[in-house]
């Protein structure tokens, strides 16, 4: 029994050992702590340990998870159960066939097109200090932005859209039905639990914080560790400010693919999987973004034509992932591209005052948000 009792304990040692390592890689993206690639094991723990410092001295003073006020709307019940997504409508595994016989080259797709479809766009909210990020929940319900005033507010898609109707007869609208205040530095990025209501947040303070977003009375997080959700868990992929791209095992969190000088010499900016998990788009500050396969490290598309040199702006894809969207900083526009020609399709007028800094698409609707330097959030839905 004894021998059962401290196997079972050994491994869950073990177990939380190995998430330590998982969440830390993680964090160091989030936070922009630089990351030793070839011997990440003690940088990852010196993180975890920032994290939990700040938790226990916030439990010396005596900080409680509920300690501030907020009057809330409830959150709706059906949260976590997802809506079927609008179908992919782009297979990238052709790129790979045809690519079979151009093993250096980037393939050149030919065909026509696609439009993609007007859209509407409204102020919906102001920070007191640049708008950083933003991030849509798994169901395409809720979106969530953070600021360079440590603050995150998390609005209601219906309520935006009713913002947005013309003969809206029932007074002022608040989008905005939670804020939150507990980090001590801007935030740099956002994310969602994929089943509960449970909102992360990464800042320069080199921590992620959980915030449990169904209480109304809650402002600040319920607890302060290192993890970053993704959609399976299976990988993660950073982007470097050496201009690396590089995917991560979730599991044994060691680095499999590595993407050296993917934007040259240049930061990129941001990295993301395709919903197959075949494929990365990253952007930089080289003013590319490109389309990489994870299974070998090879370039397939470059997009063209939009220049961010200064910004640590953001490449996205629609829902359907048939456009690829970005920022174009000299003329304060919002560059859209067909995912697979590669050719540009539209250029709209951000209506930021100044480039936005961010994007980020909705994954069940033809809607995005843009964060900009302006302190503003913006939300963009198609024209019906």
């Amino acid at each position: 029994m004894e021998t059962g009792l401290e196997q079972n304990l050994q491994e869950g040692k073990l177990f939380r050992h190995v998430n330590a390592l998982i969440a830390a890689t993680a964090v160091a993206s989030a936070t922009m702590t630089p990351l030793n690639v070839e011997a990440p094991p003690n940088k990852l723990l010196d993180l975890v340990a920032k994290g939990l410092a700040v938790e226990k001295d916030e439990a010396s003073r005596g900080v409680s998870p509920s300690a501030l006020f907020d009057s809330g709307t409830a959150i709706s019940a059906a949260y976590g159960s997802v809506p079927a997504p609008r179908p992919i409508a782009v297979d990238f595994r052709q790129l790979v066939s045809a690519n079979s016989i151009f093993s250096c080259a980037v393939q050149d797709t030919k065909g026509s097109s696609k439009s993609f479809p007007k859209h509407e766009t409204r102020h919906v909210s102001e920070h007191k200090n640049v708008a950083r990020c933003a991030r849509f929940s798994p169901d395409g319900r809720l979106v969530a932005s953070g600021s360079a005033d440590t603050s995150i507010k998390l609005f209601e898609i219906s309520k935006i859209k009713q913002m947005m109707l013309p003969d809206a007869r029932d007074g002022p609208v608040r989008p905005v039905i939670r804020t939150f205040y507990d980090h001590l530095q801007p935030i740099n990025d956002l994310d969602f639990h994929p089943h509960t209501t449970v909102l992360i947040s990464g800042a320069k303070d080199h921590t992620i914080k959980f915030f449990d977003f169904s209480k109304p009375v809650a402002k600040r997080a319920f607890r302060v560790i290192q993890v970053r959700y993704s959609s399976t868990g299976g990988m993660y992929v950073t982007a470097s400010k050496d201009g690396a791209v590089r995917v991560w095992d979730g599991v044994t969190a060691q680095c499999v693919r590595s993407i050296v000088g993917a934007h040259g010499s240049a930061e990129a900016t941001s990295a993301s999987f395709t919903k197959d998990q075949r494929f990365i788009l990253s952007c930089g500050k080289d003013s590319t973004v490109k389309l990489w396969e994870v299974g070998t490290g090879r370039l397939f598309k470059q997009y063209l034509g939009a220049i961010h040199t200064q910004l640590r702006c953001q490449a996205v894809f629609s829902e359907t992932e048939e456009f690829v969207l970005c920022i174009d900083e000299p003329s304060n526009e919002v560059v859209v591209w067909d995912a697979l020609t590669a050719e540009k399709v539209a250029r709209w007028p951000s209506n930021h005052i100044g480039a936005p800094r961010w994007l980020e698409h909705s994954p069940t609707e033809a809607a995005f948000v843009s964060c900009g330097t302006d302190r503003s959030i913006r939300f963009w839905k198609e024209n019906l």
